[in-house]
């Protein structure tokens, strides 16, 4: 309950400043494709100031985000390799149960298998 109200005391504030920025910046800025002659706006893209600024906060949160996932990368591998060696460690406990399962029956035989002779 108090996560919603402190998300909504941040968020609703935070909204309200990026629609006013939205709004007041709706003038077209160009955009130079030409790299050389930044001077020449014959190839030049006019985009509202508000779109560039989201467009490129949002190709910076992306961006962050890819090198956060790769360098997190080692941390995945371990937990897989966890994953792997918990479900060997399963596999041998099941196995070393049903052992010990073949070897208390054993035990209340007698004579044991392993005393028997074998069937001529």
């Amino acid at each position: 309950m108090i996560r919603r109200i402190l998300a909504a005391v941040v968020l609703v504030p935070l909204m309200i400043a990026i629609v006013a920025l939205a709004l007041v910046n709706r003038h077209g800025v160009p955009i130079a494709i030409d790299p050389f002659n930044a001077g020449d706006l014959t190839h030049a893209v006019q985009v509202p100031l508000f779109l560039l600024v989201f467009g490129v906060l949002a190709v910076g949160v992306v961006l962050g985000g890819v090198g956060a996932w790769l360098k997190q990368s080692k941390w995945r591998r371990a937990a897989r390799r966890a994953e792997w060696e918990l479900s060997a460690a399963k596999a041998e406990v099941a196995q070393l149960k049903a052992r010990l399962v073949d070897a208390e029956e054993e035990g209340r035989r007698w004579p044991p298998r392993a005393l028997q002779r074998p069937a001529a």
